[in-house]
């Protein structure tokens, strides 16, 4: 899926649309997704100057992200309904390693269950295969 097919289920624009690829996904059970983290990222000018680090809330967010697009492509329902899937928590979130501009993060998302709108999610984050960040995260399907 490329950018274009990933707005159509984000309603995230620049600076805070986190995707740039989704390498393959299967409805309702999981999603493999990219982020390409470049220097010029207007978090990197504050955290930190001298040493920049993606913040952990953004890797997070990237999670959530790619946990929408998949909740988004699981239900019958088009792209272009008026339904959005809203962060709705975040458990069991742990930070392994740094990620720095230059690092390819590869995000996977685990379909655990649905309740009355609500999904719920496994999620890993990676770069060059190792462990970045975890978590499950759910998100909230709500009208527009």
């Amino acid at each position: 899926m490329d950018i274009n097919e990933i707005l159509k289920y984000l309603p995230h624009r620049y600076p805070f649309l986190l995707i740039d690829r989704v390498l393959d996904y299967k409805a309702a059970e999981y999603l493999l997704a990219l982020k390409n983290v470049s220097h010029n990222e207007p978090h990197f000018t504050g955290h930190f100057p001298r040493r920049p680090v993606m913040p952990g809330v953004l890797i997070t967010e990237c999670m959530a992200q790619a946990t929408s697009i998949l909740a988004a492509i699981s239900t019958t329902r088009s792209a272009d309904d008026d339904n959005l899937f809203y962060l709705a928590g975040i458990d069991k979130a742990r930070f392994k390693r740094q990620v720095e501009p230059g690092d390819q993060l590869q995000l996977r998302v685990d379909f655990i269950k649905e309740k009355r709108g609500i999904w719920k999610f496994a999620a890993e984050a990676t770069v060059a295969g190792k462990l970045v960040c975890s978590a499950e995260i759910m998100c909230a399907e709500r009208k527009i």
